[in-house]
């Protein structure tokens, strides 16, 4: 991320909409079970209220520093791993609901985005659920990301790329700023 990001996702204000408006649009009224891997988690905005609501929360996080930043804050309480949310080595079928939340821009390809959902979907157990969301593409959002990397998912064509790694039951919506999605494992 470059330093207008950074400063953005670490700042309390982004912490507040996570919390006030992003989870709720997003997860609404899902039950997460009591196994929640959540993919990418930057700088915990998601991980503070999502915690206190299974009983085993375990995040993958790419970025070495910001995996040492969560363990301090919240390896008490919570499974931290600096490793690539592509191949997370967990075990298959571990989680009730796995999450991920405005980060798969981050990720350089269509290719490795796709990596990601299959790792979700052989994470998640029969009839688990993999939900999330991410920005939409925009001339502001190009200018945040200014020598970073943007690759937004496009919502035209992530339900058939969530479908071709093996989940059913996709829904995928949004509005002019943000997008969001649920898909369930199959039982």
């Amino acid at each position: 991320m470059n330093l207008c990001h950074r400063m953005c996702c670490s700042s309390d204000r982004y912490f507040k909409v996570v919390e006030d408006a992003l989870l709720p649009w997003v997860l609404g009224d899902l039950d997460l079970g009591d196994n929640v891997l959540e993919i990418g988690p930057g700088y915990g905005a998601n991980i503070r209220v999502l915690i206190d609501k299974a009983p085993n929360y375990t995040a993958i996080e790419i970025d070495p520093p910001m995996a040492d930043r969560l363990k301090g804050k919240y390896g008490d309480r919570a499974r931290i791993i600096q490793r690539d949310g592509t191949n997370t080595g967990l075990p298959p079928g571990e989680f009730s609901c796995v999450v991920c939340f405005t980060m798969l821009h981050h990720i350089p390809t269509p290719q490795l985005q796709d990596q990601l959902f299959a790792e979700a979907f052989r994470v998640l157990r029969p009839g688990g659920v993999f939900a999330g969301s991410d920005s939409t593409s925009s001339i502001l959002f190009s200018v945040l990301h200014f020598r970073d990397t943007c690759n937004p998912v496009s919502p035209e064509t992530l339900p058939e790329r969530l479908r071709g790694v093996g989940f059913s039951d996709v829904h995928v919506d949004g509005n002019r700023r943000r997008l969001r999605w649920r898909a369930t494992k199959a039982g």
